[in-house]
């Protein structure tokens, strides 16, 4: 019988990261006896880097569900059992073309997903479904403002505004225990891995961004759409600094450095319950707008839960941005095998002092770079840390470039 005759077919947990080692069954969206088509998408999964629908390799019928909806398997455990047509089960899982869980919305087999009996479940991001349950707030019902009408974060908390707002008296508060997520548990494990295995060391620098906010209003001005905010041109002058200073566009892999082609730099960007660093490839060769308008889709990604593990791999530097927030100054975690990482405090109105020797208001931002000391040292970052700080300073070159 050849791999294309009819018969039983286990279904494998797919790998649909590379450094994927288990993943969550968040959504069913086949049920047993039901037919399925090769492409179909089968079922919602939860990896370390977003959540996917993975699409069925094969013809035939759905015969057993084995890892139910919020379970967790390892890599190329049986998730479930079918009969029909396919390759069967691979030895060393290789899953196809991954489709982001939101693209998938739109198909025809993903349109009303069922859950093991439990009719008019709502399509909603993990992320959603986890702030439902600590609100209270019943999914059926709230109507989705993300991709193919998913239930997003704001979603769920626009649901929960009136009755927040009816409460007569808070629910009583009281120790509790909440289980890592697959990403949370990876980034705890990165974060520590850094912390023990990297011998790291910090400088700090002021930057006088006068020249750039005056830059920002005449770009404002001028109409130029996106406008790109100060982290925008933070990562240009990052990717040119880092095409100065190849160093720092590292990777320390097992006692050797690899040193990277392409300059592509990471921005951090937390949700109510991760971090997730996407990427934004040759960031080098991109104008100031392409990173403006390329940022603000990952990050809108990021925030509705459809951002894919493509978009997230391949970083070669990152920059952490709490500005924000008004922080005016922090220390990052590297993320490795990165060796280097930017934090960035808030454009702010300080006191300094001219070239007459007067005291004037003028915009100030705080830096701090922190690296991998087996792979950089102290003058080569610094060399780095004062060609961004040029960059920043006499901004007409990034704009240029």
């Amino acid at each position: 019988m050849t791999a294309e005759q009819a018969s039983q077919l286990e279904i494998a947990m797919p790998r649909l990261s590379d450094q994927m080692e288990e993943a969550t069954v968040i959504q069913w969206l086949k049920q047993p006896g039901d037919a399925v088509r090769r492409g179909e998408p089968l079922v919602e999964i939860e990896t370390d880097k977003a959540t996917m629908v993975y699409e069925a390799e094969f013809d035939g019928v759905l015969d057993e569900i084995v890892v139910e909806e919020g379970s967790t398997a390892a890599l190329g455990t049986t998730i479930a059992r079918a009969s029909g047509t396919g390759p069967g089960r691979p030895a060393a899982p290789a899953a196809p073309a991954p489709v982001v869980a939101s693209a998938a919305v739109d198909a025809p087999a993903a349109a009303a997903p069922r859950n093991g009996g439990k009719p008019g479940r709502s399509r909603a991001t993990p992320v959603a479904r986890r702030l439902a349950a600590e609100l209270g707030v019943e999914l059926t019902g709230v109507e989705g403002t993300g991709p193919g009408g998913r239930i997003v974060r704001a979603d769920v908390r626009d649901a929960a505004e009136p009755a927040v707002a009816d409460a007569q008296a808070p629910a009583p508060a009281g120790p509790d225990d909440v289980e890592l997520t697959p990403t949370q548990r990876t980034i705890a494990a990165r974060m520590s891995e850094s912390r023990s295995q990297i011998p790291e060391f910090t400088l700090e620098a002021e930057i006088d961004m006068e020249a750039l906010a005056e830059l920002r209003d005449e770009l404002r001005d001028l109409g130029r759409e996106p406008l790109p905010s100060f982290n925008d041109l933070v990562v240009k002058a990052v990717g040119l600094s880092l095409r100065k200073h190849p160093a720092l566009n590292s990777s320390w892999a097992e006692g050797r450095i690899r040193r990277h082609e392409h300059v592509n730099v990471g921005i951090a960007v937390a949700t109510d319950d991760a971090l997730y660093v996407p990427t934004l490839v040759d960031a080098d060769s991109l104008s100031v707008f392409e990173i403006a308008e390329r940022a603000g889709a990952l990050i809108a990604k990021v925030l509705d839960g459809s951002i894919s593990p493509d978009e997230l791999h391949g970083g070669t530097f990152t920059v952490s941005n709490l500005g924000m927030y008004g922080v005016r100054r922090f220390t990052a975690v590297i993320n490795p095998p990165q060796v280097a990482i930017l934090a960035v405090g808030e454009v702010a109105r300080r006191p300094a002092v001219d070239s007459a020797g007067t005291i004037v208001a003028r915009h100030e931002m705080d830096v701090a770079l922190s690296c991998d000391h087996r792979v950089v040292y102290g003058a080569e970052a610094a060399k780095f840390l004062q060609t961004v700080k040029n960059l920043l300073e006499r901004p007409v070159a990034l704009v240029a470039a």
